[in-house]
């Protein structure tokens, strides 16, 4: 008999049919003798319609008032899962994150676990219920309510199941697993059957949106194996582990992500002298903007440009900075571009794999794309350029690394 983390998303649990259908599903894992703690998030567009609600009301609410509010989203989907869990014939407990001690620091609408208190769940589990517990929220050590983040609640399922020494993670989504790359730009893109945590990692902060980034860094910490699949088709998904595929030569590239909000800033000119680039960088970090690839070159006359990448909702803040700062460091110009996106290759195979890089670029000339800024890792090759040729470069690449679904039959994911 195995332990089963289950954890199912919004649109999962969008609807009362949809809930008994996810009832259903962990009916049959019981069925089989598994063990089965759920966890749920709050019904699809109820965390949005609880937040537009508190900006009718203030502008600025208090970030522990907002953890009190958004909470309740997952506490409705828990007691209707409960409920029809029982009407289906298998008995069933509901827990919210305080009530079995989701222990959080004290940063609201973004708290990290600090512990979990597993007593409650094995002895619910060992008289033979469904565990079902609220996603996304804990409480911090005076008892106040957190939320973890957007996507919080897969952190919830990864921490349960690593807390609980479970044998699987499984995170339910409207997807069948982890692609090539998104299906909706590349037709014939593959579902991977196994992919490494490194991987997912990559990919899952260059862009592909199938979990968050935080979940993946837990499971890898503790090495919860986690699968991927789909709420509503039946299939394998993709499980995410350490050794990641079972050939015994890895394909070089296991995917391709991309990110379309993006901008790109430029200082040209300032003194070629020992700390420069924190001058620039240091300022905007400091202001919470995140900056992604940076490159910074010499030119011949003593001076220097530095280029970096921010998500394009913090550009024209990281621009005021650096305008603010371009008198004091004598810059020539500060520029500001809109449209441009990341493309970016992944996979583990690129460690014992030579001219990956080479490659990529040959294709992106071949089609006539300019390739503006450029940073690697052992395990990626990420690229910024136009905008306007995300797609072309993201087909033209996945054609030419070969990782179209050879079975693809033209009908669609």
């Amino acid at each position: 008999m195995s332990l089963i983390v289950q954890k199912f998303g919004g649109t999962s649990v969008g609807s009362a049919e949809r809930i008994v259908n996810v009832a259903k599903k962990v009916g049959e894992f019981r069925n089989q003798g598994h063990d089965v703690i759920v966890v749920v998030s709050a019904m699809s567009g109820e965390t949005n319609r609880l937040t537009e609600l508190a900006r009718e009301i203030s502008p600025q609410p208090k970030p522990r008032e907002i953890d009190v509010l958004l909470s309740t989203g997952e506490q409705v989907t828990i007691a209707l899962l409960a409920m029809a869990l029982e009407s289906e014939g298998y008995e069933a407990v509901s827990f919210t994150g305080g009530q079995i001690k989701i222990l959080t620091d004290d940063f609201h609408t973004k708290a990290r676990i600090k512990e979990i208190e597993t007593t409650s769940i094995r002895n619910e589990i060992s008289s033979g219920k469904v565990v079902i517990v609220a996603g996304f929220q804990g409480v911090d050590s005076k008892g106040n309510i957190t939320t973890l983040g957007r996507g919080g609640s897969d952190t919830t399922a990864v921490a349960l199941a690593a807390a609980l020494d479970s044998d699987e993670c499984q995170i339910y989504t409207d997807v069948k697993g982890v692609y090539t790359t998104d299906p909706r730009v590349v037709e014939d893109a593959k579902l991977l059957s196994n992919i490494t945590f490194e991987e997912m990692l990559e990919l899952s902060s260059l862009g592909a949106k199938v979990l968050q980034i935080r979940a993946v860094e837990f499971a890898g910490k503790y090495k919860v194996p986690l699968r991927v699949l789909s709420s509503f088709e039946a299939g394998p998904g993709t499980l995410i582990n350490v050794e990641g595929g079972s050939s015994m030569e890895e394909p070089a590239i296991a995917g391709i992500a991309f990110e379309r909000d993006e901008a790109k800033l430029n200082i040209s000119g300032v003194p070629d002298i020992p700390g420069i680039a924190y001058k620039v960088i240091g300022p905007v970090s400091e202001a919470g903007i995140e900056v992604d690839v940076i490159v910074q070159s010499a030119a011949a006359d003593g001076s220097n440009d530095i280029s970096f990448t921010v998500k394009r909702a913090d550009c024209d803040s990281a621009k005021s900075i650096l305008d603010s700062l371009a008198s004091d460091l004598k810059a020539k110009k500060v520029a500001l571009d809109k449209k441009v996106c990341k493309v970016s290759l992944v996979g583990v195979g690129m460690r014992s794999h030579a001219g990956i890089a080479s490659e990529m670029f040959k294709t992106l000339a071949k089609e006539g794309i300019n390739i503006q800024l450029i940073t690697t890792s052992e395990i990626k090759i990420s690229v910024v350029i136009e905008e306007k040729y995300l797609e072309l470069a993201v087909r033209s690449l996945h054609s030419t690394f070969d990782l179209g679904d050879p079975n693809f039959n033209g009908e669609g994911k």
